[in-house]
């Protein structure tokens, strides 16, 4: 990945793609269109830039790109924000007016969506995410599901617009941070972060051996253990608690639950999955559920129930301090059961913000004005200036 430089300015994206890669990017219509322009004669244009469903305006990498490839061609591109970064739009409102020469803007259609589309449902997650749980904070995980680092780029980013938001709108603590050092700076941070994966359990031979490996290696951090790798979740949970006290003590020992969906965590089957919601959160298992609800509820792997499993078993050990963090699958769907059943987690680690209809994804981008003379395709009416 292309890193950016930091200057006394702030932060500078770095050109990617470079103005030289671009033809061999775009679409080949593009292309072409570009070649007639330019041996025609070039018009001033401006385009419409929307998508068909609501969005979270997310807009800084395209717009960013767009004022680097100006200055690289050594033409002016006036870009219109019509909604700021972090701010509710509505299917069919253009998010952006982008105006400036055919021949410069044409074969750079491709590329600006990419940067645009996804961003902008993705960031609309993230803030459902954090809304439904406001008092949990996230990690964004996502970099191990993204298609490349571009992709992790914007998914970073979305995420960072869609916690802001839930942080203006409704005080939540939204993401704090995420997984790589690269993308760090939309979180404020300098690096990723994050303990060990089920890789450095297995590797240790025990849970509580791999928590003293990384204890030893990075004493001055705070301890997130992973406890699901032998399907001891409580057991070893315990165990690690009890290894290390002055951890517990001072509120830097963490437990993290990432069980599979195809069994229950440690003393838990869906019996006594009902019994601990009903202890916990009665409300919850009370009205009618679909069957994806009752999954994230009462099902196997990191269910509402299992979490309330866990708190209850820490807390009867005289654990309190012990923070929870969950992971696997973590969407807004199950964070919105999660705030149903009340679920106990500090601490939420998840790439599921990224969008799963793809389609959904797509922004399209209309020209409405030639040389000043509002025209449009038939259909795209809406598109024009009011």
């Amino acid at each position: 990945m292309a890193r950016a430089r930091k200057q006394s300015t702030g932060w500078v994206p770095p050109v990617r793609p470079p103005v030289e890669d671009v033809r061999g990017l775009t679409d080949h219509y593009f292309n072409q269109t570009r070649e007639v322009v330019g041996r025609f004669g070039d018009q001033q244009v401006t385009y419409a830039v929307f998508m068909r469903r609501p969005v979270v305006s997310a807009p800084r990498l395209a717009v960013d790109w767009l004022k680097q490839i100006a200055l690289a061609r050594g033409t002016q591109f006036e870009i219109e924000v019509n909604y700021e970064e972090g701010k509710w739009v509505g299917a069919g409102e253009p998010l952006l007016y982008i105006t400036g020469s055919f021949e410069h803007l044409v074969d750079l259609e491709t590329l600006y969506l990419q940067k645009l589309g996804p961003a902008c449902v993705a960031a609309y997650n993230a803030y459902a995410m954090c809304v439904d749980l406001p008092k949990t904070a996230f990690l964004a995980f996502d970099a191990r599901h993204c298609a490349g680092s571009d992709m992790a780029e914007a998914m970073a980013y979305a995420a960072s617009v869609g916690s802001a938001r839930a942080k203006r709108k409704a005080g939540a603590v939204g993401f704090i941070g995420n997984a790589t050092a690269d993308t760090a700076h939309f979180f404020g941070e300098a690096r990723g972060k994050g303990t060990m994966p089920h890789a450095l359990i297995g590797y240790a031979g025990s849970t509580v051996r791999a928590a003293e490996m990384y204890h030893q290696t990075f004493p001055n951090d705070a301890l997130t253990v992973l406890v699901d790798y032998f399907g001891k979740e409580i057991t070893d949970s315990l165990a690690v608690c009890a290894k290390f006290p002055h951890l517990v003590e001072a509120g830097k020992l963490s437990v993290r639950i990432d069980t599979p969906g195809g069994r229950y965590i440690e003393g838990l089957d869906p019996p006594s999955s009902y019994a601990v919601l009903e202890r916990n959160a009665p409300d919850a298992i009370r009205g009618y559920r679909t069957e994806a609800e009752l999954r994230h509820m009462i099902g196997g792997g990191v269910s509402a129930a299992a979490l309330w499993h866990v708190r209850e078993k820490l807390d009867a050990a005289g654990y309190e301090k012990v923070r929870i963090v969950a992971s696997s699958g973590f969407g807004p769907e199950k964070c919105k059961i999660m705030a149903t059943a009340l679920a106990p987690i500090d601490v939420v680690g998840t790439g599921s913000f990224l969008p799963t209809n793809w389609h959904e994804t797509y922004a399209t981008a209309d020209i409405i004005a030639y040389n000043g003379e509002a025209k449009v395709k038939v259909g795209r009416e809406f598109l024009l200036r009011r």
